[in-house]
Order: structure tokens, then C-alpha cells, then sequence
């Protein structure tokens, strides 16, 4: 497991990403994934990822969506951003509302990882109750306080989480 979290470091930290996150929300339920973060650590957040070079926020999102879930999405309003920081990571995150188009749904991969070094364990649609019962410092800090689904809908502006820099 030592390994993965060295993987992670080297692929994701030292740098400053930009990333793009989805919330689908379908039945009442917002689309979920499971991340394995090495040392029997889990992290809970919707589809997203890093975006590319010369491709848009909505043209990430769109591919993220795709290779870790199957569905194929229309991007709507943004929600909100944030910003995490604990060294090695820093991520800038932009938080879309999002809606599928077609595609069913399948537990997709990285393509930045060999695929003994994939991340995604789970992807499903979880009511508020099971995203509260999630460990917060096993889901994204956004989950942490929701009460209902209206409470993702008012998301606004910009939300800054750990922001710890060792100088």
C-alpha cells in the first residue's frame, strides 16, 4: 500500500492542479465514487479529475465522467470552487452540476495508472443518509455538513479546505 500512496504523490503531487468535478444527481441520489488512497485509506467524492492542456473545463469533465463512470454527461452551472491543500496535494476544484446524456453505468479507470495502481474501488448513487454515515475524513469536505439534496444547490462561492502549507 506504501506503494500506491508513493504513486499518487508522484503523479498528483509537488504541483498546482486544476480539476473538474460532476454532481449528477438521479432518483434523490448523487453519483458517488470510491477511491483507494493507499494504507487502507478511502476517499468518497463525485466524478472528476485533472484537467488537460488547451481543453475546456466542460471538455474535461466530460471525459473524466466518461472513463470513470460510462455515462456520458451534459455540463450545466457551476456550483462552486474550492481549494485544498495539505503538501504534498493542491488542488483548485471546480464543482459542476451535471446531467447524463446516455451510457450505463460501470466502475471506470485512470488512464494516468498502470492498472495495478487503479484507484476507483466503487461507483454508485448514494442518498444523503449513506453519504453521512461516510467518515469525513473519508469524503470529499464538501459532503461533510449536507443535509439535503437542496443543500448542493446553494453551493456558492468559493470554499477553501486544510490549506496547511509547511514553509
Amino acid at each position: 500500500m506504501q506503494h500506491l500512496e508513493t504513486e499518487i504523490n508522484e503523479k498528483f503531487g509537488g504541483r498546482l492542479r486544476t480539476r473538474v468535478n460532476g454532481v449528477l444527481i438521479l432518483e434523490d441520489k448523487i453519483l458517488m465514487i470510491k477511491h483507494l488512497m493507499g494504507n487502507g485509506k478511502y476517499f468518497w467524492n463525485v466524478p472528476g479529475g485533472g484537467m488537460d492542456y488547451q481543453s475546456t473545463a466542460p471538455e474535461n469533465l466530460k471525459r473524466e465522467f466518461l472513463e470513470e463512470t460510462g455515462l456520458a454527461v451534459q455540463v450545466g452551472s457551476l456550483l462552486t470552487v474550492t481549494e485544498f491543500l495539505k503538501p504534498p496535494l493542491h488542488a483548485v476544484e471546480l464543482f459542476f452540476e451535471v446531467h447524463k446524456e446516455s451510457g450505463e453505468l460501470t466502475k471506470g479507470m485512470d488512464p494516468e495508472l498502470p492498472d495495478h495502481t487503479q484507484l476507483i474501488e466503487d461507483v454508485r448513487f448514494m442518498d444523503i443518509t449513506e453519504i453521512n454515515q461516510i467518515a469525513h475524513d473519508e469524503k470529499h469536505h464538501l459532503f461533510w455538513k449536507i443535509k439535503s439534496l437542496n443543500d448542493i444547490r446553494i453551493w456558492k462561492g468559493y470554499f477553501n479546505f486544510e490549506n496547511k502549507c509547511i514553509k
